[in-house]
């Protein structure tokens, strides 16, 4: 998001953000700050944005950690999605599962980060209601309206990172004080997940209260949370909880299912979304557009883009200057074989001197022709992400992406409907789903879902709907957890395994340091 500082008040932000970097309680490593600039900040619609953009600054920056952590939680630990080669870092041993390599743990295995969104968001929950509103009148009208959006955004932003810290570590510590002084944060264990869902839920529910559907300007289209943003992620909260509060069951808790069907109804009358065209349909990962309902903007026309970006990982050299002719991640010929292809034919090679065989895709559907290419070489690429900025740009160096990075729009919402059918019993609705979506994108009829199925044979359409769909969009990992039908596509995740919660991560060890109330993932335990 790019908001428009003034100099005096990005100085004051400036402090702010070290201050939250330090202040986040003793689940963190943590340091004594002379907090003094409480006297100078607080006091302006200009404070308030500044900390707020200083908010999802800090959220962008925790989601893109190391190697792009959003996409290594939610897509690459799926193993069939795309495939990691080695480079040294030891980055591709979390495709087979294994979570405890040194660069991994101190890393993915690090939750500081979003403990210190948390903190910038507990300091704007506390600060700006605190405000005195004849200091905000000379620049709006409506004082109330307006510490409302910036609060409303701050519970939306905490609500989603305690969302990320269930689903990625089950329990957590839960943090809703905002501290002065670090030294008098008190050390916390990390609480259930059931503490943790209903938290997101709580946060969810204050943020739908205080935003407003749409948006005042353009500038803040998608980029900003508004009461579409909440609606979406709580009906992803209410079936998270509603399949995955016990683990060793495969019945869904019914109520958290209605909840999220009546949550999703919200959204789809009420957000004003609409699905992109398919001649538009590449122009949708730049972002912003009509089917979004909340993505962190990537933007290199603010000069936010990314050097490091997911998607420059997969381009080769006629897509990347700077790249090698072979990237570090590719798509793997299995992916598009389960979700692409229908049949094929034997054909000889000259150059292998041998029969090999050619699977036929649907080369109809949208998803196939815009995001992948290179389809019958031995690393397909993907190209979903491939809008590349060079910021030098006659040399064609120093590459920035710029695509924002999408977390919840349109089509994932629908696709939902289509899972809640199933677990009501609904096959044939699911279907109908299933088959409007893939019309739309152009899919081939071969691969139109049977009507008649059972529910088991649609919810494979389904996960295989939901995989072409938001393909590298950081949900794969979730939906195969959620639905069950993760040993299909995730070789490491045995039912022996699910069952014992041995799909989260976890905890770097360096956090027991500051923390002697903290625990170690019960799966884990002994392990490390």
């Amino acid at each position: 998001m790019q908001v428009k500082i003034l100099p005096a008040v990005s100085a004051v932000l400036a402090a702010l953000l070290i201050f939250c970097f330090t202040s986040c309680n003793k689940v963190l490593n943590q340091e004594p700050v002379n907090s003094t600039y409480d006297g100078v900040f607080w006091k302006s619609v200009g404070d308030c944005n500044a900390a707020l953009a200083g908010n999802y600054s800090l959220l962008r920056d925790a989601l893109t950690y190391k190697s792009n952590s959003y996409y290594m939680y939610g897509d690459a630990v799926a193993q069939n999605y795309f495939t990691i080669q080695y480079t040294g870092d030891a980055l591709e041993y979390i495709q087979g599962g294994d979570f405890t390599q040194n660069y991994n743990l101190n890393s993915l295995g690090n939750w500081s980060r979003f403990y210190k969104v948390i903190a910038m968001c507990n300091t704007i929950i506390k600060k700006v209601p605190a405000i005195d509103d004849k200091l905000l009148y000379k620049d709006i009208s409506d004082v109330a309206a307006f510490k409302d959006k910036i609060v409303g955004q701050a519970f939306f932003i905490r609500a989603y990172c305690y969302f990320m810290l269930t689903r990625v570590w089950g329990e957590a510590p839960i943090e809703l004080e905002a501290y002065d002084n670090p030294l008098t944060a008190p050390q916390l264990e990390r609480s259930s997940r059931v503490a943790v869902m209903k938290q997101v839920e709580d946060d969810c529910h204050k943020a739908i209260a205080m935003l407003s559907w749409g948006y005042e300007n353009t500038a803040e289209q998608a980029v900003m949370a508004n009461k579409g943003s909440a609606y979406a992620l709580l009906a992803h909260l209410y079936l998270w909880r509603a399949t995955m509060t016990d683990a060793t069951s495969n019945a869904p808790i019914m109520q958290d299912v209605q909840h999220a069907d009546t949550t999703i109804d919200a959204v789809l009358t009420y957000g004003g979304y609409n699905f992109t065209d398919t001649a538009n349909y590449s122009r949708m990962f730049i972002g912003r557009s009509s089917e979004s309902i909340f993505e962190i903007n990537m933007s290199e026309d603010n000069k936010e883009g990314s050097f490091e970006g997911i998607g420059l990982f997969f381009l080769p050299t006629q897509y990347l200057a700077t790249a090698t002719t072979n990237p570090r991640y590719y798509v793997p010929k299995r992916y598009l074989d389960d979700h692409y292809g229908f049949g094929g034919e034997w054909v000889w090679d000259e150059d292998a001197y041998a029969w090999i065989w050619n699977t036929f895709y649907d080369s109809t559907d949208v998803r196939f022709r815009h995001n992948f290419t290179n389809i019958r070489q031995p690393h397909p690429v993907c190209l979903k992400y491939s809008n590349v900025v060079y910021r030098s740009a006659q040399t064609k160096t120093d590459p920035y992406l710029s695509n924002n990075m999408i977390l919840f729009r349109l089509s994932d919402m629908v696709l939902l409907k289509a899972e809640i059918a199933l677990y009501k019993g609904d096959a044939a609705t699911a279907a109908g789903i299933i088959n409007d979506l893939r019309k739309r994108r152009g899919a081939n009829e071969e691969h139109i879902a049977d009507p008649s199925g059972t529910v088991e044979d649609v919810m494979y359409e389904y996960v295989l709907e939901r995989g072409k769909e938001l393909y590298l969009e950081g949900h794969v990992y979730w939906d195969l957890l959620r639905t069950r039908q993760y040993e299909p596509f995730i070789g490491w995740l045995t039912e022996s395994r699910f069952k014992q919660s041995g799909y989260y991560w976890p905890v770097d060890p360096t956090l027991f340091r500051d923390n002697l109330k903290l625990s170690q993932t019960s799966y884990w335990k002994g392990k490390i």
